[in-house]
């Protein structure tokens, strides 16, 4: 991955546990739950910039009617999508807080198809781990934890989950 280009085609620099993953993972689906988003993806629904885009489009829109959540509040505060929830419309966000380093950027988890936004104190990665084990404090992950056994966890590519062939 060329992380240099990636973040100057977005303008930011991008968290260091995030750079980890995908250059790990790639693109791809955690436990059948959990889509990361790549830059470049081949999918415009896993690719980070593809995805920047939409959001800050719906979310412009949405906030003509609603208020923005508490860390939006704060001038020059803003969100970048890393993650989405599959089937529910619910995306993770960065939360960058002006003059902040990107690795210190918290989650917020956006419902998609409600009004309520959950804060996480944490980077992505911590996160991303803490809902897979379990030990998130979350009121929207619940449901994992019921079919997920913490030390079973599956990560199926973007090609693999979405059927691409070889070329």
């Amino acid at each position: 991955m060329d992380w240099a280009l990636a973040e100057s085609d977005l303008g930011t620099a991008l968290p260091a546990d995030y750079k980890q993953l995908v250059e790990i993972y790639g693109d791809g689906i955690f436990d059948e739950t959990i889509w990361l988003l790549a830059p470049y993806s081949a999918y415009d629904d896993c690719d980070l910039h593809a995805q920047r885009t939409e959001r800050e489009e719906i979310l412009a829109d949405l906030w003509e009617f609603e208020d923005k959540p508490a860390g939006l509040q704060e001038a020059g505060a803003w969100v970048l999508p890393w993650a989405f929830e599959e089937g529910t419309g619910a995306f993770l966000y960065w939360l960058a807080r002006p003059g902040q380093s990107p690795d210190d950027w918290t989650v917020l988890y956006n419902e998609g198809r409600g009004p309520l936004w959950e804060h996480h104190d944490m980077g992505c990665l911590a996160f991303l781990l803490a809902v897979l084990t379990g030990t998130a404090e979350t009121e929207y992950f619940s449901h994992l934890y019921e079919v997920l056994k913490p030390t079973e966890h599956r990560f199926a590519t973007a090609d693999l989950a979405l059927g691409a062939t070889e070329q």
